[in-house]
């Protein structure tokens, strides 16, 4: 079911089409046309700089290819009225009653409306938490967790097969500091000074030797590995656990180690050499990343014939791609930004266009206030404070809904005294509380008997500004949910969802929805509470798509 925005793109384009048969304009269609919300309303519910792109081929005046296409637009239906503003702006406004039917289109798509097509058949890899599996997940985890599983919903409902990744980091150093440490705890001896501290490390400890009270008659050296394995295997499955508590899910857990085990390392150097662009110096094996506008080579195999990160960042690329994915996107901690060059360097290598087929972003730091100080300390983990800490303080909507309303780029600042507070300062309560209202109006109307049926519907009722406002708001949810996977903003919906929010409201206030005292419903309450109801929808797609709750009682 087209939109509204997208009905009013064919009309503009077919006036176009018009316009260049008769021969009253000179050049050729555009491929896209964008329709604008004008911010300034009396300029129009739609704005296009069409004529401004037209005019040159044309060898015209930018307002006299407006004023063509606007000659055209008269008559077509829903358009009330096409005006010419400034160097050659088109401003086209609608019939309200051809505005308000976006009301039956919001209603019979339900949870499906905002979804769209842009992304049909794209394979993403999305891989947004990649983490050690030696301790609990962390706040920079917490971040990618909240704002990699919106990205995912928002992908989808763009039309992409997206699949979820998380990479075990279970190979290295670390997984033998991690094995060592609990193994000491078990025994009662000190932590090795490259270990792991933390309360997490001595429940650990006693969940082992729970499951396996003979480990510790195990041989030295079989016993630190089997302490380490065990220790493993518990630790992943708490992530998992805390994961699934935060509503983030993932289809894939991808270890490191596998890729070395299954000689996807081997096969990924084999494939960088068949397109030219592997060389050896005095015995280590490098990538020629610098053909590609990296800031330098990387190797891949020491001379001591150990293998780098690198290459298992290479093999880990090529795999995905031999999986069949199209985008391989990767969220990335602030200390990686030096990872996007060498990442991109690599698709090229691999014969692969670096601006499509990989996109890195990468998240800034995530600051947390309470009573005026900042957090820093964790009572489980003994470092920085955890994934499940934050939402033992602030639960999970609150803590999803604020990790993901900022852009991931930008530093920011969580401050635990709001997102506690159930007032209009906490945004997510903000939101909350608009689907909430607009529920609890809704089961008023149903006491009273009100007719919330589409076939009682008459949307020329809707003549308030107020209302026009609001689907204009109402409108612009499909727009917004496609930019928000075009540009991997999915702050881009809170922000949206807070605006909708302030604009219900406006019309609430201004615009009585149920009837008074003896007043008897009439077709005007009909229509304003099947408006009521497609915003409350909106809402919940919306707040779905963020992966945070939409109460019906608050």
């Amino acid at each position: 079911m087209s939109t509204q925005v997208e009905q009013l793109e064919i009309a503009l384009k077919a006036a176009i089409g018009r316009a260049l048969e008769s021969g009253a304009l000179n050049g050729t269609a555009p491929d896209v046309i964008k329709l604008e919300r004008p911010k300034d309303r009396t300029h129009g519910d739609y704005a296009s700089s069409i004529a401004l792109q037209l005019a040159k081929p044309a060898g015209m005046n930018p307002r006299e290819v407006a004023q063509i296409i606007a000659d055209q637009l008269h008559g077509v239906a829903g358009i009330s009225k096409v005006d010419i503003a400034g160097a050659g702006f088109i401003n086209i406004t609608l019939n309200r009653a051809s505005q308000a039917v976006l009301v039956e289109t919001i209603l019979k798509s339900t949870q499906d409306y905002g979804k769209g097509v842009a992304l049909a058949g794209v394979k993403i890899n999305l891989e947004f938490i990649s983490a050690n599996p030696t301790g609990p997940l962390h706040l920079g985890h917490t971040r990618w967790a909240a704002v990699g599983d919106a990205l995912g919903r928002v992908l989808s409902a763009a039309g992409a097969q997206v699949t979820r990744e998380f990479y075990i980091n279970d190979r290295g150093n670390q997984m033998d500091y991690f094995g060592q440490s609990v193994e000491a705890v078990a025994l009662g001896n000190p932590v090795p000074e490259n270990g792991y501290q933390g309360e997490y490390i001595k429940d650990l400890a006693a969940e082992v030797l729970a499951h396996n009270s003979a480990i510790k008659d195990l041989p030295d050296t079989e016993r630190v590995v089997a302490f380490r394995e065990a220790a493993y295997q518990l630790q992943l499955k708490d992530q998992q656990r805390v994961l699934d508590t935060f509503n983030t899910h993932f289809d894939v857990w991808f270890s490191e180690r596998s890729l070395h085990e299954q000689g996807a390392v081997e096969h990924g150097m084999e494939k960088l050499r068949a397109q030219g662009h592997v060389f050896e110096v005095d015995g280590a094996v490098w990538l020629r990343t610098t053909d590609f506008g990296d800031d330098k080579d990387r190797v891949m195999t020491k001379s001591d014939g150990s293998l780098t990160y690198f290459a298992s960042d290479t093999a880990y690329y090529i795999n995905k791609r031999e999986r069949g994915f199209d985008i391989c996107i990767y969220m990335l901690g602030a200390d990686h930004h030096g990872y996007i060059g060498r990442l991109k360097a690599t698709a090229a290598c691999a014969g692969d266009d670096p601006e499509y087929n990989i996109h890195v972003l990468i998240g800034q730091l995530v600051k947390i206030m309470e009573g005026g100080e900042e957090v820093k300390l964790s009572k489980r983990a003994g470092t920085i404070i955890t994934l499940e800490e934050l939402v033992e303080k602030v639960g999970v909507d609150a803590a999803r809904y604020t990790l993901i309303r900022y852009p991931v780029d930008t530093p920011m600042v969580m401050d635990l005294d709001i997102l506690k507070r159930n007032t209009n300062e906490n945004p997510v309560y903000y939101v909350q509380y608009a689907h909430a209202r607009i529920a609890a109006v809704l089961r008023n109307a149903q006491e009273l008997g009100a007719s919330l049926e589409l076939r009682d519907f008459d949307p020329a009722q809707l003549s308030h500004d107020r209302e026009n406002e609001l689907l204009g708001a109402l409108a612009e949810f499909p727009r917004v949910v496609a930019s928000a996977a075009e540009f991997r903003e999915p702050h881009r919906i809170a922000r949206y969802l807070e605006e909708l929010a302030g604009t219900y409201h406006g019309f609430y206030n201004d615009c009585r929805v149920l009837p008074m005292g003896e007043e008897k419903l009439t077709a005007l309450h009909t229509a304003r509470l099947l408006l009521c109801t497609a915003t409350k929808q909106v809402i919940h797609n919306g707040l779905d798509l963020l992966g945070v709750s939409a109460p019906e009682r608050m």
